[in-house]
This record gives C-alpha cells, structure tokens and sequence, in this order.
C-alpha cells in the first residue's frame, strides 16, 4: 500500500538560496534496510523546519516504480528518494537532465550515489544540508549497453562477488556458497576483453572498472570522460595486495598505482567475452551479452547537492569488496 502524507510547514530554517524549490516530491522506500521506521514524517518535518512542504509517498518495493514516476510527472522542483541504489539510478535516470533537481539520499546497503554527493551522512544530515546549502549541479555518468551508471561500473569476473553478497543479505547461504564458488572459479580467467575508443587496440583484464568524474581522482567534470581502470593480477598474491590497497583507500596508498592496475580515460568502448559479462553498475549486480559498449554521458542529471570534496568510499568501497575475495 502506498501511504501518502502532508502536515503544515513550521518555519526555523532558511532554505538554500541557489534555487526556488517550490514545490517538492518524495518517494520513500518503506523496505530498504537504511531507512528507518517513521522515514516519512521524519523527511516531512526535516522539510518543513525551512519552511517548505513536500508530498511524501511512502511505498512498498513493488511500488517504487510506479511512485518515482507519478512523481517526476508532477514536475516539482525537486524529487526526494530515500532508498537503495538501484531506486538512486531509477530515479536519476527518470529525472534527466532536463527533469526535476533530484536528491538520492542513502536508504539502502552501499549507497553509491548518495555518498558521492553527500558523503557518509546519514539520509536525514543530508537531506538538511542539500536544503540549506544544496545547488544545482549537473552529474555526468556512463552507460552499458543502455543502463546508466553515475558513480562506478565494474566488468568482468570479480562482479559475481555480487551475487555472493545479495544473496547472503536474503540469509540464503547455501545460494550464497554456491555463487561465491563460481566466482571463484572464475577468477583469473582472463576472460574479459576491452577496447578503449573506436580504434584502440584489443587487451585483456581480469575486471574493467569503469569511474565517473563525481569520484574520479583521474578526471574532472570539466574533462567529460570516464577513468577507465584495467585490473589484471596474476595471481591469489597480486589480488590479496590489489584488494587490500583497494580496501583500505589512502592508508596503502592508491591502489590505481598498483603494478597490476592500468588506468586511462575513455569516452567509449567496448568489452566481450566468451560467455555473458557480469557486472555491477553504482552498486547493483547486472548480467550482460558476451560483448558490450559503454560510453560517457556528459550530463545525466541535475542533482540538489552542497559543494562537497568527492568521497572515495563508496567505489573503492565496492573494487576492494570485489576484488580482495578474487583469490578465493
């Protein structure tokens, strides 16, 4: 069921002055592990404190589709979700660039999206900043074969840790061993073949990853390309040292200066193998045909966002999950 919800606004607060958000949707995920009983009057009144309304619709998993779309068709100023990362790209990609502003606060497991914008806060800390010093900031991102990606991709072998992952949050272990095995089994295959640019030469990698310029160290916004890192370890060795660099971000130091990492911009490509390509996009595992394209996309959507040095956790995050287990 969805439950929808309004009160009078109470005003304490003075709202950002970069935009007018006159009117403003959100969309709660009742079911995303992050939000928290009562999300819905907690954002009302969060909202409310500068003075504003908004229409919150609080919706089961089921519904979520259908609530981001009614609620993009509102045409508000600016769409509110708090939920997972696969309800963050939904929403990002409904919005477009020339939809609403968009604030994807972090309501589920790794939020990718959210902690690129608004580092680790939590959803409530960052809705308060995005109204109080948020502006319009326009997000660039990729696509794979059509699905968009505004923080990370990853190709190849290491992403069928994924499944692993999904399928221990569901308790189902025996699912869980199953895939981590074939994941192992898997690694250092050397299956996965890339071609940066229409003309680049063939090469091989164990995983593609795929950065945009949110989270780039290699990139800017103003450069319009993707970091394209191949990640090659021979071997369990190379891997574990790899994964731990990855890990644990700049207290190794960066793992894009690991021997068995090659890093280079793109603003397309291609990736085959010899059977279906797994993958994970901002967070979300994805099964792809043996051969892909992958682009740039120089503006995706607008985003509702303080002026933030871009956190490195989420995708880093996401390659040491990934790869510190390639070795078994």
């Amino acid at each position: 069921m969805v439950r929808e919800e309004s009160s009078p606004a109470v005003s304490a607060l003075r709202p950002t002055a970069a935009v007018r958000l006159e009117r403003i949707e959100a969309v709660v995920n009742v079911a995303a592990g992050g939000v928290g009983r009562h999300a819905g009057d907690a954002l009302r009144a969060i909202v409310e404190r500068f003075g504003l309304h908004a229409h919150v619709v609080e919706a089961q998993p089921r519904e979520v589709q259908a609530a981001l779309k009614a609620a993009v068709a509102a045409r508000p100023a600016l769409l509110v979700v708090v939920a997972g990362d696969g309800t963050a790209r939904l929403a990002a990609e409904l919005c477009g660039p020339d939809g609403p502003l968009l604030a994807p606060l972090p309501g589920g497991t790794m939020n990718m999206l959210p902690k690129a914008l608004y580092g680790t806060h939590h959803w409530r800390e960052a809705l308060g900043l995005a109204l109080e010093r948020g502006e319009a900031r326009t997000v660039s991102g990729g696509e794979v074969e059509g699905r968009a990606f505004y923080v990370a991709a990853i190709l190849g072998a290491p992403a069928l840790w994924a499944d692993a992952r999904e399928a221990m949050r569901a308790m189902e272990l025996w699912r869980a061993a199953l895939r981590a095995r074939r994941a192992c089994e898997r690694a250092f295959s050397g299956d996965l073949q890339f071609r940066l640019g229409p003309d680049g030469a063939a090469r091989r990698a164990e995983a593609l990853t795929l950065m945009c310029p949110l989270v780039s160290r290699a990139v800017d916004a103003g450069e319009g390309a993707l970091e394209a890192d191949a990640l090659d370890p021979h071997g369990a060795a190379e891997a574990f040292r790899l994964g731990l660099r990855a890990a644990f971000g700049g207290l190794l130091g960066d793992w894009r200066k690991d021997p068995a990492v090659t890093m280079e911009r793109a603003l397309e490509g291609q990736a085959w193998a010899n059977g279906r390509i797994p993958a994970i996009l901002d967070g979300e595992p994805h099964r792809f045909p043996r051969q892909v394209s992958f682009r740039f996309r120089d503006a995706a959507f607008r985003a509702l966002a303080p002026r933030l040095e871009p956190p490195p956790e989420a995708p880093e995050k996401a390659l040491g999950d990934c790869v510190k287990t390639a070795g078994g």
